[in-house]
């Protein structure tokens, strides 16, 4: 960009003063510095004896060059030219207006002719320019003057210099010097613009190397480059700023020079950020290769424990290594560096590599401690078995075997102690059938072991406390007791996914299953994090990639909203606020009931999501397979498509509730268990709340305004018969006719009949639609809890009974009758109202009741059979 602005900022004259000086010291022409009508640019030509004699090419160049100077500034200014012959002919007049008619390169706006002073050459001239005059009009306006009084009339005085009469001062030596100075300056500008401009190209075209040391060898000769030339040009700007000479003469050719300087400034800023960032890359993409192909160290066949731990030190620092590193990129990314995307995505890889081998690291941990705990079995063996008879004859013989047994038995892995159990929920993250194979099989040689150990030790007890006669003493054949099982860690009780069984007495395990779940909710709340954020740059944010805009189909630009909805907003809320909160509570399970009531309207952004997750389908439906989708989805190496990921809040809303019940279940004796259940009833209001609104929005047909008729209390289908008193439409013995089936509404201040509509087909839209039909205000709306005949079906009516609906439930659920759900709620609307259901008698009671506001209902007590 800024190589085209230096091109067109060059300094080219056609002519310069080195090539015209004669002609202008001889002062065949001069430019005084005056202006006329229209800011027009004053040229005088003075008298001069020999002007006949100044060759055509050479007049030519002269007044191009005087053209030129005020045309640099102004490019369509006006000319007016003072052709002084006072002491000359009508013949050398009109030669020179027809050498100017020929010569003159710009626009001539006026020629001002002082003609000759004498009697008899005026008189020629007056009759000469008489017949001429219509030749040099058609060409050039020509005004032939009397005197010098008369230029007063088109120019001003002191716009004159004083041969005309004027005020202006004017020096012509001076003006040569000053001209001659400028020229020089415009040359300095035009070199410097070249340097500029070769140096631009120079980076424009540099060779980025792979190698750190070229690229830091770059970044050092482009600076000391860019340094020398900052010089020259401060050196320059320093020489105009040391000169006398008018601002207006220097003006374009500083400002030409300082948009050159600004614009090879920020040129050459971007260019090395640029190089920067790529040398950040390089050393960031050579440490992700190191740590990349760092592997667990293999501990299967290791003899000697100081070799693992050698190796267990180095593994730990890569890993610390790829931690700074992670942090290292996202730090890049931040800076907003050129290969953020890429950077990222290593980011991703690493923390993927390292979450793999920290569990490979502590699968092989769980093998080395069986391998440790075998081996002490087998040293234990080999103890026993290499006691020397002899020697324990002796009491001190016998005390000093018991030492050696102790001795040993205190070095024995801490977690055979524990019990197999135990060792069971310690592992159970990383538990496998092969590792609890290994576990049995090392638990019962670790029993035959301790067997021995005890045998031989109250053996040489008996020989320390009293002497005995020489015996001698038989190993003992291997023998496999029974394991003693602790009936608190017996296998029926181990915990396997979501199935506990608590025994009465071991409420022991109630705290560890509590921080199981607390751990799980903590732990998936983080996954959950990680992979929105991973859909908002993988997919959102590479929509308003410009370099992937021809992969984006036209119809699918500018709709990222309508395909993520407000899928930032739950990122923000959760990855700032949510996800701290919870890991607030490692410590105490029992305050996450507490999280949950303080965010809960926080959690209403999940019915922002779902209402629009309609539109979002619809859209994914359209462009699932274009090139875009595809491209982002392998970037992120991710199995499942886009759609699979939207679903996860969804998904996620659905499963707090299911933890929340988890942690109900074993936290019965807490003191917040309260907390717990009402963050639960939270929970669930809200997936009730989502999902009636899910419905709602589907509603088509309704000209007003949905929100106005308040929140939305229930929705269900029913069977719905119709009987008016007057009119046309009056319907009499219902029960003849066959009933609608309807989808009801109740919201606060009305209830909405609508019908509900499916698409079928391969390619139909499954999303029921409900077309609306009748409204009724809740405030001329009344019930009859039963209708005669029929247990299922209750009466809403209208307006006096003008109207009336009986309604049917569908489907009978549970032991309380579900019409009696919906006259709860009904009745509930009233304004100052409230009833109560009694199940046990199918009874509303109603309380708080203001006849004068619910005069329709005459019953305070209804009952439902």
């Amino acid at each position: 960009m800024w190589l085209i602005f230096i091109v067109s900022s060059e300094v080219t004259v056609p002519v310069s003063m080195q090539e015209v000086a004669g002609y202008i010291e001889k002062q065949v022409a001069y430019l005084s510095g005056g202006r006329g009508e229209d800011s027009s640019v004053i040229i005088t030509l003075p008298e001069c004896s020999a002007f006949s004699d100044i060759p055509e090419e050479a007049l030519a160049k002269v007044l191009s060059y005087l053209t030129l100077i005020p045309r640099t500034r102004q490019p369509g200014v006006k000319f007016i030219i003072i052709l002084d012959r006072r002491l000359d002919t009508w013949a050398s007049i009109k030669t020179a207006l027809a050498r100017l008619a020929e010569s003159f390169p710009g626009n001539l706006h006026l020629v001002l002719v002082l003609r000759p002073t004498s009697f008899f050459q005026r008189t020629v001239t007056d009759l000469g320019f008489r017949f001429s005059q219509e030749d040099f009009m058609l060409k050039m306006p020509v005004v032939m003057l009397s005197s010098v009084t008369d230029l007063l009339r088109y120019i001003d005085e002191n716009q004159l210099t004083s041969e005309f009469g004027g005020t202006l001062d004017y020096c012509h030596s001076d003006w040569i010097v000053l001209r001659t100075a400028i020229e020089s300056f415009a040359v300095m500008v035009k070199d410097i613009a070249q340097m500029l401009q070769a140096f631009g190209t120079e980076l424009a075209e540099t060779h980025l190397s792979e190698e750190c040391s070229a690229i830091e060898f770059l970044l050092l000769s482009h600076t000391e480059k860019y340094r020398r030339l900052k010089v020259q040009l401060n050196e320059t700007l320093k020489c105009r700023e040391s000169s006398h000479f008018p601002l207006i003469d220097y003006f374009w050719l500083l400002a030409q020079l300082t948009d050159m300087e600004m614009a090879f400034d920020g040129f050459f800023d971007k260019h090395h950020l640029k190089l920067q960032q790529y040398l950040q890359l390089l050393r960031y993409e050579r440490s992700f290769q190191e740590v990349n192909c760092f592997s667990v160290p293999n501990i299967e066949n290791i003899t000697n424990m100081l070799i693992f731990l050698t190796a267990l030190c180095v593994f730990q620092e890569e890993m610390s290594r790829a931690q700074v590193l992670i942090l290292h990129g996202h730090q890049l990314a931040a800076g907003h560096h050129y290969a953020m995307a890429m950077i990222i995505q290593r980011c991703n890889e690493l923390r993927h590599q390292s979450d793999t081998l920290t569990s490979a690291l502590n699968t092989k941990q769980n093998f080395l401690f069986l391998l440790q705990a075998q081996r002490w079995c087998d040293d234990g063996a080999y103890l026993l078995a290499n006691l020397q008879v002899d020697k324990l004859q002796s009491k001190e013989g016998a005390q000093a075997a018991l030492r050696d047994i102790e001795k040993f038995q205190e070095a024995a892995p801490p977690l055979l102690g524990a019990g197999e159990d135990v060792l069971f929920l310690e592992y159970e993250s990383v538990l496998t059938p092969c590792l609890q194979a290994h576990i049995e099989k090392t638990f019962q040689k670790h029993s035959s072991v301790q067997a021995l150990i005890h045998s031989r030790q109250n053996c040489l007890r008996k020989l320390a406390h009293k002497h005995v006669r020489p015996i001698q003493l038989v190993a003992p054949r291997p023998e496999n007791p029974p394991r003693a099982k602790s009936p608190l860690f017996s296998p029926k009780h181990v915990v396997n996914g979501e199935k506990h069984t608590v025994v009465e007495g071991e409420k022991g395990e109630c705290p560890c299953m509590t921080q199981h779940v607390i751990k799980e909710l903590i732990e998936t709340e983080r996954i959950y994090v990680e992979e929105l954020l991973a859909v908002l740059l993988g997919y959102r944010a590479e929509m308003d990639n410009p370099s992937l805009a021809p992969l984006l189909p036209i119809n699918l630009r500018n709709k990222s909203d309508v395909l993520f909805g407000n899928l930032p907003d739950i990122y923000n809320f959760h990855s700032s606020v949510f996800l701290q909160d919870l890991e607030s509570c490692l410590e105490s399970p029992e305050a996450v009931g507490a999280c949950f009531l303080e965010r809960k309207d926080h959690f209403h952004l999940y019915e922002c999501y779902c209402q629009n997750k309609p539109r979002s389908d619809s859209l994914w439906r359209q462009f699932s397979d274009c090139p875009f989708f595809q491209m982002c989805q392998k970037k992120l190496e991710h199995k499942l498509a886009l759609d699979s990921y939207l679903l996860k809040p969804v998904q996620r809303l659905t499963k707090y509730q299911l933890l929340l019940k988890e942690l109900l279940k074993y936290s019965s004796g807490c003191e917040r268990v309260s907390e717990l259940q009402g963050a639960l009833e939270a929970m669930l209001d809200l997936l009730k709340s989502v999902n009636d609104s899910m419905h709602q929005i589907a509603i088509t047909g309704y000209e007003g305004d949905l929100s106005n008729l308040g929140r939305v209390l229930m929705q269900g289908s029913f069977s719905v018969w119709i009987s008016h008193k007057k009119g046309p439409t009056r319907v009499k013995e219902l029960a003849r006719f066959k009933p609608m089936q309807r989808h009801l509404f109740l919201h606060e201040h009305a209830l909405l009949f609508c019908k509900r509509r499916e698409e079928h087909g391969e390619n139909a839209d499954k999303t029921p639609s409900y077309s609306f039909k009748h409204c009724l205000k809740m405030s001329a709306v009344g019930i009859t809890e039963n209708v005669k005949g029929d247990v299922k079906k209750f009466e809403i009516w209208y307006s006096g009974r003008e109207e009336v609906y009986v309604i049917q439930v569908r489907k009978l659920k549970g032991t309380v009758h579900p019409k009696m759900n919906v006259i709860a709620i009904l009745l509930n609307s009233f304004s100052d109202t409230v009833f109560q259901l009694d199940a046990s008698n199918h009874k509303f009671t109603a309380v708080t009741f203001d006849l004068s506001k619910c005069k329709l209902l005459k019953l305070r007590e209804l009952h439902i059979y």
